[in-house]
């Protein structure tokens, strides 16, 4: 309160004007008053819609405006940041629903491996994707501190870490994937299915180390827009054609509708490859002017 050269203060509801009972105390609207009082000007940095204020109104001694919420700059640029991921994510699972109805065409039992190997699948991509969401924060970091140096280390680390891990899922899928496939059904006809569709899908365990790691480089990196565009080459224009085509073969199979996946990825890897070296020369235009 004796500290002259404060002129604004920040206030969040929850946990600091509000306590668990959510009661705003007496004593917190007077020591709101009092800075007042000194020429300070009071605001709220909430993430609360306004409907969830209007039991405050009263107490608060400012008032409390539709007009005060509002879209600003720093929120406008994290929606330019956030609607291509999310862009991205939605036509990924628009593109699984995709999928499923070409396994369909190959019958009951090829649908039902289809969901058993889809379970696996999912266990084994769980290290690379955790690879890609703690390198697009680790590269955030390290780019907002001019340690540009250090964030690409940080992408080929993430790519070795994710290789030697990937290598070992594949030998697993690869050789046990009927054992893995039993985990979840008694079938025999079901487990030979979903094998067959984890020997397809089996080399996606390692290229997909390659590609998480650079997306995640990417996403930090303030280049997601890239990111939604290269994820939409590799689903629209590689995984589902190359899969229909695969499912209208004569001698179609769940392997052979399997390979899609690790096709997209090593086209994924090369556009990212070519894209990275892009930016290594653009990088070094900027630094020579």
């Amino acid at each position: 309160m004796e500290n002259r050269d404060i002129r604004i203060a920040f206030f969040d509801i929850d946990g600091t004007l509000l306590p668990p009972d959510h009661h705003l105390p007496e004593s917190t609207v007077a020591a709101l008053n009092i800075l007042r009082a000194k020429g300070v000007q009071l605001y709220l940095a909430t993430g609360r819609p306004p409907y969830h204020l209007h039991y405050l109104k009263k107490d608060l001694p400012f008032n409390i405006r539709k007009q005060d919420f509002r879209l600003n700059a720093q929120c406008r640029r994290f929606l330019a940041i956030g609607i291509p991921l999310a862009l991205q994510e939605f036509l990924t699972q628009m593109s699984f629903l995709a999928l499923c109805a070409f396994v369909n065409r190959l019958g009951l039992e090829a649908s039902s491996g289809y969901g058993v190997a889809c379970k696996i699948v999912n266990f084994a991509m769980l290290v690379p994707s955790a690879l890609m969401q703690s390198m697009a924060s680790f590269v955030s970091q390290n780019i907002g501190a001019g340690k540009t140096k250090r964030a690409k280390k940080s992408m080929f680390t993430g790519i070795g870490v994710g290789l030697v891990v990937g290598c070992m899922v594949f030998l697993l899928v690869m050789l046990k994937g009927d054992m893995l496939a039993g985990f979840f059904t008694t079938d025999a006809a079901v487990i030979q299915k979903g094998y067959a569709y984890l020997k397809g899908f089996a080399l996606e365990t390692i290229v997909t180390a390659i590609l998480f790691s650079m997306v995640g480089y990417f996403n930090g990196n303030n280049k997601t827009v890239w990111v939604m565009t290269q994820g939409l080459i590799q689903t629209l224009l590689v995984r589902l054609p190359f899969a229909y085509v695969m499912s209208i073969q004569p001698d179609a199979s769940l392997t052979k509708i399997g390979l899609a996946a690790p096709v997209s990825t090593m086209v994924g890897i090369v556009l990212n490859v070519g894209f990275y070296i892009y930016l290594g020369k653009q990088e070094k235009k900027i630094s020579k002017k």
